[in-house]
Parts: structure tokens; sequence; C-alpha cells
């Protein structure tokens, strides 16, 4: 959990005008510039807290840490040893996974200032890192009594999850919602509330225990059609099979099969079946309840990127792939896939089309709410 700019460092208005720009470059994804902008005003205003909270962030998302030690070792200098910049420092050796020394430097924060809920954050933190859940609960609670604040929530769902704990873990997630400030932090704590609803499925087993497959589809809403221990490696024929048993089962229908990426044999095999003739890209409507194949996503393609979030947006139709890249959930767009693949190279799974079917049903699947017949 990502936070040290979130909590309340008694920012004022001067403050809040000289770092406008900077928040401006950072919303725009402008990193280099938003960087550069935070550091000159660190220049002309170094007691500003909140200017080093979020150049701090700012590296933190980025996988800086080295930089982010730096940046905290900076205002220990500028600070000197006080709960604020003694936070910094524990946080960035959180993302280093110095994790012993960082709960050292943090309850040496506690003692210059225990009522700063960033601390407190930050403890529980590198605590769940390190394993101590039960640690991290008290932290958080604390951090949570001193500040009610959407990350410290967020963070506390995400440990009652991993623990199996998936009802209370749900109500952290929907108290993160209402104590949202902005937009995104109400989108986000909704999101994992779908997740925490997905791997709720599979109780009691814990995240942990989940093939994965399941954890596919708890993560994302994508359903998996080769999750089944064992099997051969499944060939491009057996998954649209698979698709199309899917596809009746379910009672979807659709009004047009878009292609993006290589024409290949089993999607001509697939038109046939559903007795609708292949389109390009180019000939894709929203409207027509559109099922797009691909290959695999393909994440440096701005067309497939576009098809997706069309599909989303249109509220109708769905997006299936072949295959997808076990270690990236981040890079998907599909709502069905066929096999999860590891360096290219397709796992050996069997079919279970009654247990994708399962999955389908769920209220909190990827496509819910679409509309899946002409």
């Amino acid at each position: 959990m990502r936070t040290t700019a979130s909590y309340e460092l008694f920012p004022d208005a001067p403050s809040e005008r000289a770092m406008a720009r900077a928040r401006y470059l950072a919303r725009e994804g402008r990193i280099a510039d938003a960087e550069k902008a935070y550091r000159e005003v660190l220049a002309v205003h170094p007691d500003l807290k909140p200017c080093w909270a979020e150049c701090f962030e700012l590296l933190r998302r980025q996988g800086r840490r080295e930089d982010a030690l730096h940046l905290a070792e900076g205002a220990l200098a500028q600070f000197g040893d006080a709960a604020f910049p003694l936070a910094l420092k524990g946080a960035a050796l959180i993302e280093l996974d110095r994790y012993r020394e960082a709960i050292a430097v943090l309850e040496q924060a506690v003692e210059y200032d225990p009522d700063l809920a960033l601390v407190w954050h930050e403890l529980g933190y590198a605590a769940f890192r390190l394993g101590d859940k039960n640690r991290a609960l008290l932290a958080l609670d604390r951090a949570f009594a001193l500040e009610p604040h959407t990350e410290t929530l967020r963070l506390r769902g995400r440990i009652l999850r991993d623990a199996g704990r998936y009802q209370a873990a749900e109500v952290a997630y929907e108290g993160a919602a209402q104590a949202a400030e902005h937009a995104e932090q109400r989108e986000a704590a909704e999101r994992e509330i779908l997740v925490t609803r997905r791997y709720a499925f599979y109780a009691p087993r814990r995240p942990e225990d989940l093939a994965p497959a399941e954890r596919w589809f708890a993560e994302t809403g994508s359903v998996v059609l080769a999750a089944a221990a064992g099997g051969d490696v499944p060939d491009d024929a057996t998954l649209v099979q698979a698709f199309l048993d899917l596809a009746s089962d379910s009672g979807w229908r659709f009004g047009q099969v878009v292609t993006v990426g290589p024409a290949l044999p089993a999607w001509q095999a697939l038109a046939e079946e559903l007795r609708l003739p292949l389109s390009g890209r180019a000939a894709f409507d929203p409207e027509a309840v559109p099922l797009v194949v691909a290959q695999r996503p393909l994440p440096g393609d701005a067309g497939w990127s576009a098809l997706p979030s069309a599909v989303a947006r249109g509220g109708a139709g769905l997006v299936f792939v072949l295959e997808q890249a076990a270690e990236d959930t981040a890079v998907t767009g599909a709502d069905v896939i066929g096999v999860l693949s590891d360096a290219g190279r397709r796992h050996a799974r069997g079919i279970n089309v009654a247990h994708a079917l399962s999955e389908a049903q769920h209220p909190a699947a990827r496509w819910a709410g679409r509309r899946l017949k002409p």
C-alpha cells in the first residue's frame, strides 16, 4: 500500500499553491517533469512536508526504491530525527524488502510522535510484508483511530482477505469506499470489493490455496477454460470448442465475430459454428453484441487496447483470447481466456466447462451487466 502522500501533514494554502504545478504534471503522467517540479519546490520551501511526501510517493510508485531511500535521507537531514522523516525512511526500507530494519525505524518514529497516523500505517504495512498479520492489524487499527483514511482500510481489507476472512475484508473495503475523498480512491476500493467477492466464491480456501486459473478469475473476473490440473497442452481447436460449449450453456448469442491479429483456422471454425461472418476490426459495431477474438492480448497494439474498452463501454459482447500470460494480470482486456501461459508456452491443463460456467454465472464476473444476446 503506497500511501505516504495521502495522510494529513498540515498543508496550508501557500503550500497547495506551490505544489500545484507538480501535482498537475503527476496527474498527467509526466513523471520526470513532476519530479523536477517537486524538487524545485523543495529547493525554495525545504520545510514543506507535503512536498517531501508527494515526491517520495512519486518515486515509490515508479519502483525507484534507492531514489526513494535517498530522498528520505534528505528529509532526515532537513528535519532531523523526527517522526515524519523516519516514516519516509521506514517506507523506503519496506520497498527495499528490508522489513525488520523498516520496523525498527518506524518504532523509533512512534517514540517521537505516537499520534502520527502515517507512521502506524507504514508500521502495519511492514508487519504485513513480514508475515505478522496480527501485528499489522493492530497497527492499522491505531492508524485508523488517529486518522480515518481509506488507504488504511484498504490495507486492512487486503490482510483479512489473504487470511480467508472474506466477509470482514469486504466490510473493510466498503468502509474504504465510503471514506474516499477522491473518485480514484472510491473506484479502487469498489474494485477490491468485487475481487473479494470473487475470492469468497472459493471459500473456505484462502487465496494462497487457489489454482492459478482460480486466482486469475478472482483478481480479474476473467474466466479461464483450461483450468483443470493435468491433461495435455490444449490446441486452438480444443479451446475454441470449449468456448462454444460455454457459450451454448450460458445462452450467449453474438451478432458478429471480430478478429484482431493473425488470421487463424480456429477463428473460421468458430465463425462457422456461430453462423456468423468473420469481420476485421474496422467493421466492429458495439451495438451488434460483438465477439472480439485474438490469439493473445496485444498490449502494444492501439487497436487492441481500444476494442476491449469499447466492448465494456457499449455494455454488450465479449472478448475471447486463446492464451494469456499468467504473470501479468494488468495486461489483459479479455473476458474469457482459453489457457494461461508462461514465457509463451501454454500450461498443460484440462478443459472444465462446468467449472467455467459456474464462474461465468458469478455476479462479479468481468462482463456482469452486459447484453449477450442481439
